[in-house]
């Protein structure tokens, strides 16, 4: 093709470089994605392990790509259409490769053809894109040469497509050579860039004002001062500029790969002395590995030593590439190591500067974007050297292993944020630049052009416009969109058009000033457009994604470090990095990446907190041992302690040592500097809070995680376990905790979980909600026992049926259940769990809806013993009957009485709900003052509509009442126990009421809780029978009972008198206690003086009683 026929406008160079660029990322994602399925047994095709198949397969691999499919059919012809279908999407691959390769080629021609002259430092975006093409070709090229069943896949399609259509696949013979000619591929690829090696000598030589500045030490940064912005204060304000604008946040490793592949593919020009053999020397010195695609490396000298080692006269180039190989050895990891220290101080000030004046991110924006792309180059370094260490070497070197890692990471991740934050002021900021000097500069610079084609002048003239038309009211415009893709493109046009011809390099260097100017203009309008853009293509770190395992080491190191804890949410933030990775060429990865980052950042977030709820707990139990010291049952020995040392003092008036550990005694302290364990936890907790509350939420893909609802959830999930185990309730040993000291536990809990609040944003009370509340139940939400369900057992199973067995006596004085065995032959001493303290202790734990499970659990046992009872009655029922009728005849009476049976039992069990309602009335009496203090405006208006609510209403409001700890008349809870107990006969019933304990026997043992028994047991069971006489019949009861008293006041025989005083006593408690009966209504048909008699007589008996137990001394 002749230069003069050329119009270089109609080749649109800049189009399609910018379109192969894109292409050639897409086949490298494919052909990648190739070579990890065919590499991994589960991804695999089946029948490529096939044992049928294996000698077909090595066939094909050693005849390839001549294939005898006589010799194949037997084995390929039953699997022929699945071979063919499963194999289609790798065969396809491969032929878009050669498609892809003719594109490559003809483009390299048509550029050497109009003789373009690249120079990264005028022509930038142009040259960027030729070096982007072809590195990746030569990175694609050898990364298919690494995919081990290449042959295997297109030799069994070929043969498979033959067996079904008859004929061979047209692209199978160009793809044979193709696999052929490619198995070393620097070898063909240097062939390829014969023609092209004048074109690619130029664009790599102009690196060599780049690079070398770029691969520079820490110490050299250093001492230049690098990325600080108060090293000159009174430039503070001044934007940073150089001439080469975009080369200065261009990725190191970019230009590497230019370096390293480019000049391997024209390795001729290293054997002379020339700029880019220095540039090459550098490359290799600084590391040992280059990226081919994503996860995928080569031992970069390893393999350059092997291809040289192939062509004559390279001995001089072989010993330079071992010696760099012995130099990045040596120097390149410790240099590595040393630049992170050194970014990670720089984009702390970055990050502290701008985070306090975010007006800096305008005219310092170059620099955020060269310490994100530093920064990003480094930690790439690490990551691939880490998991490539140099073969010789069996373990990873110290310098390779970063413990600070995370904290440039989250310098990185904090940069980030405030640019998105404060993107409008950036873009405003740029906006007034690009109207007020860019364009007027242009326009100046223009005018010196005079030698330019007038279409190049109509593009200059183009960009000159649109950048003097904005104005800062556009920013301001919530409907604008900044766009300046066309104009950029409109650049990269200009810059083909003037780079080409012959004598193009003169007319550059006479163009360097206006194309610095519209480079810098190019990267103002990208602060305006293409923020996140600009992001991704400095500081993206998805290349994690693909190196998992390395990324939970680092995650797991930081979380095991307290010194980076605070820095660990970098960790979840990289993982909405992973979305930027997939490639629209290979829409099917999205879906494996997707689930990978989803799973990444869960598990993250679900370490973090879980962490954090380790050491909150590990503080509560601390604070509760703590706690627990200042209760009053450990006073005893500090007391025991000082009166010992007193009467030792006065002995041998020695001087009194010290005591020893006190509560509280470790807040004395005499410097901060000695951290005690409970310093680092506090420390510890707050770093990993603050961490965790760094971001309320982090987006990745379409889904939106919160870090404290993490948190949250484990917290509320242990501080449920805690309560849980704080009760220590052990049926076997009949062990529970007191509610008292329970209460204490509790308490601290809640004061240091109250405490996480300062450092992260929670509403701990909503945890202390929803866990309460649920100890509350019989169950919480994870089907466990609660501490309702616990002190409800013990209470109902343990307490009371000690008290049944005699062993505990309900004392009305003190309102508690008293022990009155010797001490140790129960287990706990009753009065420890049952006086007011303990039980206002208890209702405060589980509140009403707490009492009110422990008051079902108890209704239920009086159930059955009503049900008994009832069984009696029916066995006395003739009997009884008759004594009714002839309660006014002594002698029947007493004939009668000795036929009744199982009267013992009847006491008994009477007795039993009279104690079961004691205790309930103990613990109504304990709600009733919580609630009073807890809510007393609520609590007064109950107890009025309580006590005023009319009959028709009475029972619906005495249930209300009595979840507020209120008594009423007929007890709700009772009363539908009662109803709900099997019934035979509605009328035998109501006879069976009006029958039931007419005769009552003496006993001793909690005889004085049958009155409360007597009272609420008839008032249930007349008002289940609806006469509505309640009454009538408790006269009627009053007249029986005080009948067959008086019989026992005149009987002669003690065996039958026994205790009658204490049983005349219980008739006035049952009046006293009754709602219904009265005093004078008592004294009509018993006489007072017996009661006064009998009073009088227990308490003289009590009187001698105690003084025969502890007996007056004698006086001389």
């Amino acid at each position: 093709m002749s230069h003069s026929l050329i119009n270089i406008s109609q080749q649109k160079l800049a189009e399609k470089l910018s379109i192969l660029q894109n292409r050639c990322v897409g086949m490298l994602t494919r052909i990648y994605n190739i070579k990890k399925a065919c590499a991994d047994q589960q991804s695999k095709p089946a029948f490529l392990s096939d044992k049928s198949l294996q000698s077909a397969i090595r066939t094909i691999d050693k005849n390839f790509p001549s294939v005898d499919l006589k010799a194949l059919q037997p084995a390929l012809q039953p699997l022929r259409n699945e071979i063919l279908k499963n194999l289609s999407l790798y065969y396809y691959t491969f032929v878009d490769l050669l498609d892809f390769r003719d594109h490559v080629s003809e483009l390299l021609t048509t550029i050497d053809v109009c003789h373009l002259t690249l120079d990264l430092t005028v022509n930038f975006d142009l040259t960027k894109l030729y070096l982007n093409v072809v590195t990746l070709y030569v990175r694609l090229m050898i990364l298919l040469s690494t995919v081990d069943d290449r042959k295997a896949v297109l030799g069994l399609f070929n043969a498979a497509h033959e067996l079904i259509h008859g004929h061979a696949d047209p692209s199978f013979p160009r793809l044979g050579q193709l696999i052929r000619e490619y198995s070393v591929p620097l070898r063909k690829l240097s062939e390829e860039f014969v023609p092209h090696a004048r074109t690619l000598t130029g664009a790599l030589t102009s690196l060599s004002s780049i690079y070398p500045r770029r691969n520079l030490s820490a110490e050299q940064w250093r001492s230049a001062q690098m990325l600080s912005l108060v090293s000159n204060p009174q430039h503070l304000l001044n934007p940073a500029h150089t001439d080469t604008i975009p080369c200065e946040y261009l990725s190191l490793e970019t230009m590497e790969s230019w370096i390293v592949f480019g000049l391997a593919v024209i390795h001729p020009l290293l054997t002379q002395s020339s700029p880019t053999q220095q540039l090459w020397t550098l490359t290799l010195s600084s590391s040992w590995v280059m990226v081919l695609f994503r996860d995928e490396v080569i031992q970069v000298h390893e393999y350059i030593q092997q291809f040289f080692e192939g062509i004559k006269g390279y001995s001089k180039l072989i010993s330079i590439v071992k010696e760099c190989y012995n130099a990045a050895m040596q120097n390149a990891a410790t240099s590595h190591r040393e630049r992170r220290a050194f970014l990670r101080s720089a984009l702390r000030e970055l990050s502290l500067l701008c985070s306090d004046q975010p007006g800096l991110l305008g005219p310092k924006a170059l620099f955020i974007f060269m310490g994100l792309c530093f920064s990003r180059d480094e930690v790439i370094w690490l990551i691939q050297h880490h998991e490539h260490p140099p073969p010789k070497l069996k373990t990873v070197p110290e310098d390779l292993v970063d413990r600070c890692l995370p904290e440039l990471l989250f310098y990185m991740e904090e940069i980030r944020s405030l640019v998105r934050k404060y993107g409008q002021v950036i873009q405003r900021y740029y906006i007034q630049y690009l109207a007020g000097y860019d364009a007027v500069a242009l326009k100046q610079s223009m005018q010196g052009l005079t030698h330019m084609k007038d279409d190049d002048n109509v593009l200059l003239s183009s960009i000159c416009q649109t950048i003097s038309d904005v104005s800062v009211d556009q920013v301001e415009d919530p409907d604008h969109i900044f766009d300046f893709r066309g104009l950029r493109l409109d650049w990269m046009r200009l810059q083909s058009y003037v780079a080409h011809g012959k004598n193009s390099a003169n007319f550059l260097e006479t163009f360097k000033t206006t194309a610095a100017l519209v480079n810098t203009i190019s990267f103002h309008t990208k602060m305006v457009d293409s923020l996140e853009d600009l992001l991704t293509d400095t500081s993206d770190l998805s290349l994690y994604c693909f190196y998992s395992k390395l990324f939970e080491q680092d995650f797991q190191m930081c979380l095991e470090f307290p010194a980076q804890n605070r820095f660990i949410i970098a960790f979840p933030l990289i993982c909405g990095h992973f979305s930027n990775i997939s490639n629209e060429f290979c829409p099917e990865e999205r879906i494996h990446i997707r689930e990978r980052s989803l799973s990444v950042i869960n598990m993250f977030l679900d370490e973090m907190a879980k962490e954090a709820k380790n050491i909150i707990t590990t503080v509560c139990d601390e604070q509760c041992k703590l706690s627990d010291l200042l209760l009053p049952k450990h006073c005893a020995a500090h007391i025991t302690e000082v009166v010992n040392k007193k009467k030792s003092n006065l002995k041998t008036r020695k001087h009194v040592q010290p005591l020893g550990h006190r509560p509280g005694s470790e807040s004395y302290r005499k410097t901060r500097e000695d951290l005690t364990t409970m310093d680092k936890l506090h420390m510890a907790m707050t770093e990993l809070c603050y961490s965790i509350n760094y971001t309320p939420s982090i987006s990745v893909w379409e889904y939106t995680f919160a870090p404290r609802e993490y948190l949250n959830a484990h917290l509320e999930s242990r501080f449920t376990k805690a309560l849980a185990g704080m009760v220590l309730f052990s049926p076997n040993t009949s062990e529970i905790a007191k509610p008292s000291e329970l209460v204490n536990s509790v308490r601290t809990y809640m004061n240091v979980l109250q405490c996480v609040e300062n450092c992260v944003h929670l509403d701990i009370t909503r945890i202390f909600n929803n866990v309460l509340l649920q100890q509350t139940q019989q169950t919480d939400s994870s089907g466990e026992p609660t501490i309702a369900s616990a002190y409800t057992q013990w209470y109902s199973d343990i307490l009371l049926r000690r008290v049944s067995a005699g062993h505990i006596c309900a004392s009305s004085s003190l309102k508690a259940f008293v022990s009155v065995t010797a001490e140790g032959a129960i287990p706990f001493n009753a009065e420890e769990f049952s006086d007011p303290n303990e039980l206002r202790s208890l209702t405060e734990l589980i509140g009403p809806y707490g009492i009110r499970l422990l008051n079902e659990n108890l209704m239920w046992h009086i159930g059955s013993q009503v049900q008994e009872l009832k069984k009696i009655v029916r066995q006395n029922e003739e009997v009884l009957v008759q004594l009714r009728t002839n309660f006014d005849k002594p002698e029947i009476m007493k004939e009668l009485a000795k036929k009744l049976s199982n009267i013992d039992s009847v006491l008994q069990r009477m007795t039993i709900i009279g104690v079961i309602l004691s205790f309930r009335e103990l613990l109504y009496e304990a709600l009733n003052a919580q609630l009073e203090e807890r809510i007393p405006f609520l609590f007064s208006t109950i107890e009025d509509v309580h006590k005023h609510t009319v009959p028709e209403q009475s029972l619906i409001i005495n249930e209300m009442a009595s979840a507020a700890g209120f008594v009423s008349q007929i007890d709700p809870l009772l009363l539908q126990t009662v109803q709900a107990l099997p019934k035979i006969d509605f009328e035998n019933d109501y006879v069976e009421s009006c029958l039931l304990m007419p005769h009552l026997d003496s006993h001793e043992n909690n005889i004085h809780c049958l009155a409360l028994a007597v009272n609420q047991i008839f008032g249930v069971l007349f008002t289940i029978c609806g006469h509505d006489d309640i009454e009538d019949r408790l006269k009627e009861f009053l007249a029986l009972a005080s009948s067959s008293l008086l019989r026992l006041a005149q009987e002669g025989n003690k065996e039958e008198a026994r205790n009658r005083e204490s049983v005349y006593i219980l008739l006035d408690l049952i009046v006293q206690k009754s709602p219904w009966l009265s005093m004078d209504l008592l004294e009509s048909c018993f006489p007072y003086n017996l009661l006064r008699n009998s009073y009088h007589i227990v308490h003289k008996m009590e009187r001698l009683r105690i003084a025969g137990s502890h007996p007056i001394p004698a006086h001389n």
